[in-house]
């Protein structure tokens, strides 16, 4: 953060120690200070006394609990305390992350295309975490992008997000302009899931191109300039040889002038950059959304396995079942005439059983098989055949099934003189998915299609239809599109 003021001096806080100045910004400024136990670096986000208002501490406040919400996400900043400093002004504590933010790199270095779809991946998973529990970002752009220790992207500065719900017009509640949606410059502007989408997408162009997407290096680069290019002109390429064109057009996609046109999601935005990553023949990254899939365990009584599951006790007579006593040996029953019965017969007395055992269990054989055979030499003796039926095949109760939802955005169109070619966006589902599709009006055949694009080699007008399969082999619903 970079600003003309000078910094304000850092507050004491109990139990920490300041050592520098990290950055300053418009009513904030952060300083990095070392816990004494347990030992760690943290930052601290300060306040300004000037802009310790009621409303600036409230949305400072907000703020502090927005991003608590959001800290166990990898890819977000983690947040420790938040609390208000000696001479009042509220302050944030929240993890320290060393490395340069991704505005002072793309400045600074080339980053590998691969790098940055794989960037793109795990904000795309914090971002669509946030939106799940209804928190808009509203600001996403390289300099909100800070590295942890293990180069790890994470996000932060969700200030702005908490006053765009009263507030949507631009002037209220600021905006970046370089990576701001072009419907956020409109009055009374509408700042929902697109707008984060877009930003996202500008975010990652910026990454790989090394300006933000509208910035004419060799003309003019006032608001006024960028607003009128955002608003108006169309997603300039890349240029870089090494960017395939399939991550260009899901860039195009994802900063598509109207908000309808874009992802629907962060995550199908992440799922798209993944298409990539395999297109490319890159590791996998995963795409970090929280799972919920405990939610819908059955919950298991406890009393019960208490009931089911318990150890032999032995109680004594006159003690209580808790009694910390140690159990003594207990004396042999006595006879109904007063003497005392024999006691249970010992380890020893058992092996030397086991050889009359034996014995007797052999004899039994051995008249066993002496009637058998001589029933079945009698000719009047019916033979009785017995079958053993095989156990049933356990059978799924279909109630039980869950179906996933069908294929996103399904588009097709024809390349060129060739095929057809149909493609789809992976719907939000725990598990992999793969898709079955079908020509509508012909046989019915269904094909399976690994990925999710589909090249159909027909003249004319082609019309498919798409779903979804689990591993379990359920089905969702067709959707079907026409192309040629």
């Amino acid at each position: 953060m970079a600003s003309k003021r000078p910094p304000a001096p850092p507050p004491e806080i109990p139990g920490f120690t300041y050592i520098q100045l990290l950055g300053s910004g418009g009513f904030s400024d952060v300083f990095l200070y070392e816990q004494e136990l347990p030992r760690r670096r943290v930052a601290v986000k300060v306040l300004l006394a000037h802009a310790s208002g009621e409303s600036a501490r409230a949305q400072f406040v907000a703020e502090a609990n927005l991003m608590a919400q959001l800290s166990t996400h990898p890819s977000i900043v983690t947040i420790y305390h938040a609390d208000t400093a000696a001479d009042g002004r509220p302050y944030l504590m929240m993890e320290y992350c060393p490395r340069p933010n991704m505005s002072v790199r793309y400045r600074t270095e080339r980053i590998a295309v691969a790098e940055a779809i794989r960037i793109g991946i795990r904000l795309a998973g914090a971002v669509e975490t946030a939106h799940r529990i209804g928190i808009l970002h509203r600001d996403i752009k390289p300099a909100n992008v800070l590295t942890t220790d293990y180069g790890w992207p994470a996000l932060t500065d969700f200030g702005i997000s908490v006053l765009s719900t009263a507030t949507p017009s631009s002037e209220a509640v600021g905006m970046s302009i370089p990576w701001a949606a072009p419907e956020f410059f409109a009055e009374d502007a509408i700042r929902g899931i697109p707008g984060d989408v877009y930003s996202l997408a500008a975010t990652v162009y910026t990454l790989l191109k090394g300006s933000s997407p509208f910035e004419d290096p060799g003309g003019p680069n006032s608001a006024l300039d960028l607003i009128t290019r955002v608003e108006r002109n169309p997603v300039p390429p890349i240029g870089r040889p090494d960017a395939p064109g399939s991550l260009e057009s899901v860039l195009v996609r994802a900063m598509a002038k109207r908000p309808e046109a874009r992802y629907p999601s962060a995550a199908a935005f992440g799922r798209a950059l993944q298409r990539v990553e395999q297109e490319m023949q890159l590791s996998q990254t995963s795409l970090d959304l929280p799972d919920t899939s405990w939610a819908h365990t059955e919950e298991v009584d406890t009393d019960d396995l208490r009931t089911r599951a318990r150890m032999v006790t032995t109680v004594q007579q006159g003690l209580a079942s808790d009694s910390t006593v140690p159990p003594q040996p207990m004396a042999p029953p006595a006879s109904p005439e007063g003497h005392a019965l024999p006691a249970p017969p010992g380890e020893g007395d058992r092996r030397r059983r086991w050889p009359a055992l034996l014995a007797s269990l052999a004899v039994v054989m051995a008249i066993l098989a002496v009637v058998i055979i001589g029933a079945l030499n009698r000719p009047d003796t019916p033979i009785t055949e017995t079958t053993t039926s095989p156990p049933p095949t356990e059978q799924v109760p279909t109630d039980s099934l869950e179906y996933p939802p069908p294929p996103e955005d399904l588009t097709g169109e024809r390349v060129a003189d060739g095929p057809v070619r149909f493609t789809w966006a992976a719907p939000e589902w725990e598990d992999e998915l793969t898709y079955i599709w079908r020509i509508r009006g012909a046989d019915n055949t269904e094909q399976p299609v690994a990925g999710t694009t589909l090249d159909v080699d027909q003249p004319g007008t082609v019309c498919v239809e798409v779903a979804s399969r689990t591993d379990r082999g359920t089905l969702s619903d067709y959707v079907g599109v026409c192309a040629g």
